[in-house]
Formats: C-alpha cells, sequence, structure tokens
C-alpha cells in the first residue's frame, strides 16, 4: 500500500513540530553552572576582594549619616558612648552579612540563575586572560574617572537645582497660640 500524500503531509507535520518543540525546549536545556565553575568565575573576578573593598565605604557612609544626625547637638559623655556602641554594633551586624561567607551563597544562586555553564566558564576565561586582568586592574581608575566626569556635569545642574530653590516663597507658619486651661463643669 502506498501512502497517500495527506499521510505524507501529517508526517511533516509533525517532524516540523517536533523541531520548533526542540528549538524552543533548547535554552531551557542549557547547563547549569555548577558550584565549581561559579567559585572559579568568583576567583578570576576577584568578587571577594571587591566585596571586602565596599565594607569600609559604607562604613564610612554610615558615619557621615550619624555625624549629620547628631551635628549641633549636645550630648552628655554617656550618650555620645551609647552612640559609639550602637554605630559599632551596626558596624558588626553589616560586616557579619556581607562578609564571603554569608554572601558566597548568594552569589552561587544569583549566577545560577543569570548565567549558563557555557557562559561563565566563557566569562571566566575572559577575566583569566590578559585583557580581562587588565580590565579589573584598570576598573577602579575607571569608575574614579567617571565619578568625576559625573560630577562635573552635576555642578551646573546643581547651581541652576539651587536657583530654583530660592525663587520659592517661603511663608513662616501661623503662629501657634497656648492651649487654654479647661475650666471644670460640674
Amino acid at each position: 500500500m502506498k501512502p497517500s500524500p495527506l499521510d505524507a503531509t501529517r508526517a511533516a507535520c509533525r517532524l516540523c513540530l517536533l523541531l520548533v518543540l526542540a528549538l524552543v525546549a533548547l535554552p531551557l536545556m542549557a547547563a547549569e553552572p555548577t558550584d565549581a565553575d561559579i567559585d572559579r568565575l568568583l576567583k578570576a573576578s576577584r568578587a571577594e576582594s571587591l566585596l571586602a573593598a565596599i565594607l569600609p565605604q559604607m562604613e564610612a557612609v554610615q558615619q557621615q549619616e550619624f555625624d549629620k544626625h547628631f551635628a549641633g547637638k549636645e550630648m552628655t559623655e554617656e550618650q555620645k558612648a551609647e552612640v559609639a556602641r550602637i554605630q559599632a554594633k551596626t558596624n558588626e551586624i553589616v560586616r557579619k552579612a556581607l562578609s564571603w561567607e554569608q554572601m558566597r551563597p548568594v552569589y552561587l544562586e544569583v549566577y545560577k540563575k543569570t548565567y549558563t555553564r557555557d557562559d561563565v566558564r566563557a566569562i571566566t576565561k575572559f577575566y583569566e586572560s590578559p585583557a580581562g586582568k587588565r580590565m579589573l586592574d584598570k576598573n577602579p581608575a575607571l569608575m574614579q574617572n567617571i565619578m568625576s566626569a559625573v560630577q562635573q556635569k552635576m555642578v551646573p545642574m546643581l547651581e541652576e537645582l539651587q536657583g530654583e530653590i530660592k525663587n520659592i516663597p517661603v511663608t513662616p507658619p501661623p503662629p501657634v497660640s497656648p492651649p487654654q486651661k479647661r475650666r471644670r463643669t460640674r
């Protein structure tokens, strides 16, 4: 018995459907990176030292906030000691929360959600290359140069905003009268 043209068409449709399903499922089947793959990438990208470098910056910002909050306020020695104790405790909490031991599992999870095994290996290969190492070496200077350029762009804008703020009329609040004494009613 000879297959009919209808059977051949059905077979071709089935084959096309299987090919489409395979192409759609292909990205879903991409291999997940292993912990070892990601650890190699984290080492090559110097993630641990970058994380450690952030902590002093965060502490400096926190110090500025404490200083700003308590500026001009008269405090006893006991109050100053309490503020210092709270600040030290906050530093300790932040350092513990952002320690490599606490953050490594977070990095592993996020990298697994974001990259395939091939991605992680290719990125690692780049960071381990001379160009990747130079990029990592020069990133601090790059970031400093970017910050300087952004600040230069911001100065005229901030001056313009300050001019706008000065033009806002400020009216003093209405006077508040002291509360009246209540009369007793019998």
